[in-house]
C-alpha cells in the first residue's frame, strides 16, 4: 500500500506521456504533410504559370526561345524539380531534365487531371519510379490552349523537409515531458511523503501506539490532516487511561461493599454472628447495599447529564431551592452543630434552568462542604445577580484542597487522600455530576481552596427569561 499509490501515478504519469507523444506525433505527421504539401503545390503552380505566360507571349510553342528554356532549366536545378513542356495531346516537347523524356506521350493524359487543388500525387501514369507531386498551367495564346506547362516534384523532398520540421515538435515535446517531471517531484514531496507517514502513524495507532507523532512541518490540508491525526491519538490515549482507570475506580468502589455483604452473610450463616446480633448486622448489610444503590445512581445521573437535550428548562427562584436543600440537612447540622448562613442579594433570584438538576447540585455541593468541614463552623451561601447572570456561592471551613488536585477533583471516581480519609462512603462522582449539570446549562463553575482554611464553589445560572412577581 505504501508504494502502490505513487507506483500507480508513475504509471499513469508514463503512459499519459507515451500517448501523448504518440498522439503528437501522428497528428503533427499528418497535418505537417498535407500542409507541405498544399504550399510546394501553390509554389510549383506560380512558377509553372510565370513559365507558360512567358510561353504565351513567345512565338512560337517550340524550343525557339532560347531564354524561356534557360529559365525553365533554372526554375528546375532550383527547386529540384522536373518541367515539362507538353501539347494538348499529351506529348512532351521539351524536358528541363537534358531532354530524357522528349518526344514521349502522357497515356490517358487528362488536361483536367488536377481539378479544384491544382495537384496531383502519385507516379503520374507511370513515367516515374517514386510518388512525384504535379502540377500543371496551361500555355494560351489567341483564346486558345496550345498545351501545358508540368512540374514535378519527388515527395522525397518533401518528406525531408516535413522530417525537419518534425524533429522540432519532438524534440520540443521530449523536452516538455522532462520539464513536466518536476510535477512528479511535487508530487512525491508535497503529497505521498507526507501520506506515507501518515499511514505510518495511522498504523502505529492501530497497533496501540499512540506516543507516536507524525512529524510534518507543512500548513496545507496535509499537514492539517496530520495534526487532526496526532490530537485524535492524545485523545484516544486519555480515553484509554480513563477507561483504565474508570474501571479501576469502579471496580474498587463497588468490590468494598460486595465484600462487606459477602463477609456478614457467611458469618450469619455459619453463626459467627450470634442471633441476637443478627438485626445489627443485617441493616449494615442494608446501609451497604444503599452504598451500592447510590453508586449506580450517580453514574446514571451523570450519564443522562452529558447527554445534550435532556434539560427541563423552566424559570423558578433559586433561592428558595437554597432554602429546601438546606433544610433537608437538619438533622446533620444538628449532629455536627453546624448552621448555615444565606445572603441574598435580592429576596427572590429568578433563573432559567433544569430545577432538578440544579437542586442536585446544590445537594451536591452542600453534602460535601459539610462531610468536610469540622463540628461548630458554619457554611456560607450567597447568590447575586451580574448582568444576565445569576451566581451562587458555597464556601466552607473545612479541609481545603490541595493545589495540585484543583484539576482533578472534577474528574469521575476521583477522590484527595484527604477526601479517602474523611468520606470513605463517597463514590467520587458528586462533582463530576455537578460538573455536568453546570455545562449542560452551558454556564462554568469555578472553585477556589486554601489548604486547612476552606473551599468556595461559585458557579453561574442564566437568569430567567421572564420575571415572576
Amino acid at each position: 500500500m505504501k508504494r502502490s499509490l505513487f507506483l500507480k501515478f508513475l504509471l499513469a504519469y508514463i503512459l499519459f506521456g507515451v500517448l501523448g507523444f504518440v498522439s503528437i506525433a501522428r497528428l503533427s505527421s499528418d497535418m505537417t504533410y498535407r500542409y507541405l504539401i498544399r504550399e510546394q503545390a501553390n509554389n510549383l503552380y506560380s512558377e509553372a504559370t510565370l513559365i507558360s505566360t512567358s510561353y504565351s507571349d513567345s512565338q512560337s510553342l517550340y524550343l525557339s526561345e532560347e531564354m524561356i528554356n534557360e529559365q525553365m532549366k533554372a526554375v528546375s536545378t532550383f527547386l529540384h524539380v522536373e518541367i515539362w513542356l507538353v501539347d494538348r495531346d499529351g506529348m512532351i516537347i521539351s524536358d528541363s531534365r537534358q531532354e530524357l523524356k522528349k518526344g514521349q506521350t502522357i497515356q490517358s493524359f487528362d488536361p483536367t487531371m488536377t481539378g479544384n487543388q491544382r495537384y496531383l500525387e502519385g507516379d503520374f501514369h507511370g513515367m516515374f519510379s517514386e510518388p512525384v507531386l504535379t502540377v500543371a498551367a496551361p500555355i494560351t495564346r489567341g483564346y486558345s490552349t496550345r498545351g501545358y506547362v508540368l512540374i514535378h516534384m519527388p515527395v522525397q523532398n518533401i518528406l525531408a523537409s516535413q522530417f525537419e520540421i518534425l524533429n522540432i515538435v519532438y524534440i520540443t515535446g521530449l523536452i516538455i515531458f522532462l520539464l513536466s517531471l518536476i510535477i512528479l517531484l511535487v508530487f512525491y514531496i508535497i503529497v505521498y511523503r507526507p501520506l506515507r507517514r501518515i499511514t505510518e502513524g495511522a498504523m502505529r495507532y492501530a497497533e496501540g501506539d499512540y506516543s507516536y507523532r507524525i512529524r510534518s512541518r507543512s500548513h496545507d490540508e496535509m499537514g492539517y490532516l496530520a495534526e487532526t491525526l496526532n490530537f485524535m491519538s492524545e485523545e484516544i490515549a486519555k480515553a484509554d487511561d480513563y477507561q483504565r482507570q474508570f474501571v479501576a475506580n469502579i471496580s474498587h468502589d463497588f468490590r468494598s461493599p460486595l465484600t462487606s455483604i459477602k463477609g456478614y452473610l457467611e458469618a450469619i450463616l455459619d453463626g459467627t454472628i450470634p442471633k441476637e446480633l443478627e438485626e445489627k448486622y443485617l441493616l449494615r448489610l442494608i446501609a451497604e447495599t444503599e452504598r451500592l444503590t447510590k453508586l449506580t445512581q450517580s453514574m446514571l445521573s451523570l450519564n443522562s447529564t452529558e447527554q445534550k437535550g435532556l434539560l427541563m428548562r423552566t424559570n423558578f427562584d433559586i433561592n428558595r431551592v437554597i432554602k429546601e436543600v438546606c433544610a433537608s440537612f437538619e438533622m446533620t447540622c444538628r449532629k455536627k452543630n453546624m448552621t448555615f448562613e444565606l445572603t441574598f442579594a435580592a429576596r427572590k433570584e429568578m433563573v432559567y434552568g433544569d430545577y432538578a438538576k440544579l437542586q442536585q447540585v446544590l445537594y451536591n455541593l452542600i453534602d460535601n462542604a459539610l462531610k468536610f468541614s469540622d463540628p461548630s463552623t458554619s457554611i456560607l451561601i450567597r447568590t447575586g445577580r451580574s448582568g444576565t447572570k445569576v451566581f451562587v456561592s458555597v464556601k466552607d471551613s473545612g479541609i481545603g484542597i490541595r493545589k495540585r488536585d484543583l484539576q482533578k477533583i472534577w474528574d469521575r471516581f476521583y477522590k484527595t487522600d484527604q477526601s479517602r480519609g474523611r468520606d470513605k462512603q463517597g463514590t467520587g462522582l458528586g462533582l463530576a455530576i455537578v460538573k455536568s449539570i453546570v455545562s449542560a446549562h452551558g454556564e462554568n463553575i469555578d472553585c477556589v481552596s486554601t489548604e486547612g482554611v476552606g473551599t468556595e464553589f461559585t458557579f453561574t445560572l442564566p437568569a430567567a427569561q421572564q420575571e415572576i412577581g
